[in-house]
Parts: structure tokens; sequence; C-alpha cells
């Protein structure tokens, strides 16, 4: 059962690429069974826009999301033989505002969002993933007991740690995303050096391991120079060792993107003696959180599924 939980198309994304259904008849012509839809939700503050919105507004943003989700559907519908899509999101937390509005649109949009996946990308306010200067901004802004460098990092990991923890208690994404994203620019970094971050990012991964989530392992990582998806081995071991459960994505920012470097999943994952995957599907009956899906195992030996071989054919 070859899947992808989160992606993105240029059309509903101003730093991705393509249309909605290139991704989509890209996706199909890899062979994928499952494909998650999950455009950003939209920003309320013009001052939390990024520079290649200029020109938009919030109003814009907001519209644009709207015509992503009538945009998802038909695709769905349409290519229902080939594939079967999901349709989700994927969240943000630049203020309070964002969650507050999300709950709303959750409700209006109740039974055509079908799951949600929780990502932080932002950190007091400053976006942590659009270059590394402005990561290094973000880093700044935190405040900390210490004036070294490795405090000030500390310091940084707890603050992204703590607003994932408030997204995964007042939202309960169905796929909490890139769960470790506050190393994006820093890959080497462990957590083991920093306990108290360490301490809250086994306190995120537990709770979400409670109320149900699958934690995506993302193969976005792998294009922006790491050597693993994500997350890297020190969190996928707590993950695996608290019980938690895995799905794919490829975080496909157009059809470029859809399903690279998946060929490297397999290897990372058996290493870490990963034997079950799970993926989302569609469920008549609403979950915890009120959406109309559920999680379901993937049967016998996904590594062993003829999609794979499309990665290691000479």
């Amino acid at each position: 059962m070859p899947h992808s939980h989160h992606s993105h198309s240029g059309q509903f994304c101003k730093h991705a690429a393509g249309s909605l259904e290139e991704v989509v008849r890209e996706a199909i012509r890899q062979g994928f069974e499952v494909y998650g839809l999950t455009e950003h939700v939209p920003r309320y503050r013009t001052s939390d826009l990024y520079p290649e919105e200029e020109g938009l507004t919030p109003a814009d943003l907001a519209a644009q999301f709207d015509a992503f989700l009538e945009e998802a559907h038909r695709l769905r519908a349409l290519y229902s033989p080939q594939i079967r899509l999901l349709v989700g999101l994927e969240t943000e937390y630049v203020s309070g505002l964002d969650l507050e509005r999300l709950a709303a649109l959750l409700q209006r949009h109740a039974g055509r969002v079908e799951y949600v996946v929780g990502s932080v990308h932002h950190v007091n306010g400053v976006p942590i993933d659009f270059d590394h200067a402005t990561f290094r901004r973000a880093v700044d802004t935190v405040d900390c007991v210490g004036t070294t460098a490795e405090a000030k990092e500390g310091a940084f990991l707890c603050a992204y740690l703590d607003a994932q923890y408030e997204l995964l208690q007042r939202v309960r994404p169905e796929v909490v995303g890139h769960i470790d994203l506050c190393r994006l620019y820093t890959p080497e970094l462990r957590f083991a050096d920093h306990p108290e971050a360490l301490a809250r990012a086994t306190r995120n991964v537990m709770y979400a391991i409670e109320y149900g989530a699958l934690f995506e392992v993302n193969a976005a990582a792998l294009r922006k120079n790491w050597s693993t998806p994500y997350p890297g081995e020190d969190i996928l071991k707590i993950i695996l060792a608290n019980g938690g459960r895995l799905t794919l994505s490829d975080d496909s920012h157009g059809p470029h993107a859809v399903g690279l470097n998946y060929g490297k999943l397999p290897e990372y994952l058996q290493r870490a003696g990963v034997m079950t995957l799970w993926f989302l599907e569609r469920s008549e009956t609403p979950n915890a959180a009120g959406r109309l899906v559920r999680t379901a195992k993937l049967e016998g030996d996904w590594g062993t599924h003829p999609f794979w071989t499309q990665f290691y054919e000479a």
C-alpha cells in the first residue's frame, strides 16, 4: 500500500510548483494507492505573509484555501478509479489566532476536511524553514538562561516543542508533521545534548501516542541535505520504543517531488526495525476529533511491495 499523507502544489502554495491535478497524476503514474492532499491553512495577519506572497491579503489566502477544497474534492471524484485521494490540511501556528481560526475553519468544513497534518513552522512568530538567516532570527527571539550558543539552541528547541505540544492538545492532528523540523538547519543536533528539550520531545511523542496519532516519516528532509528523513534517528527511537505508529509522506511541493527520495526510506526504516506501517482511510464514522478518517494497518511485508522496485531500477 504505497501512500503519502502530506503534499502541496503551486496552484495553492506560492513556494511549490505545478497544479494540484499534475501532482495527482504523477502520484498515479508512480503507483501510489493512497495520496493525501494537504495544502496549508490560511494565515490571518498581513505580518505573517511570506515575501513570495507580496500583493496578497489574508482574505486572498482564505479564498485560496476554499478553492483548494473544491478542486481536491473534484479530483478525488474524477480519479477515484485510479487512486484513493484523501483531502486534509496542514496547520500553521504563528500565534494563538491561528489555532482559534483553525477551529472555526474545521467546523465550517466539517466532512470536507478529512484529516489534519499537525505542523509547526514558526517560533515566536518567525519562520524556521524559510531560509537559514530567518531561522537564525527565530533562534535569537528566545529568552534563555545563559549566553552560550548551546543555551540559546536549547531554549529554541523548547519553544518549538512547547508550541507543538499546544497544537497537539488543541487540534489532535491525525498525522504529526515533520516532528523535528526545529533542527532543519542543524541536522547534526542531538536532543540528548539538551535534556530539557529531550524531555519535551518525549512528552510530545507520548501525548500523540496516547490519543492515537500517526507520526510521518517525511522524505522531504532528504532533499534538504539531511542523511535521513524526518524524524531523525533519536526521535524515531523514542517513537518506536513507546509503541508509536508510523506512516509515510513525501511532503511534495509539486509533481517533480512526488515520491522524491522514497527509495531511501526502506533502508532507514528496516535498519530501525520497523516492521509495520500505518495509513489513513476514509470512515463513515467520525473519529474522536470528529473527522472522517481512521487508521489502518498495512498488512504483510510492506518492504516487498512492487511499488518500491521503481526506485531500484538501473
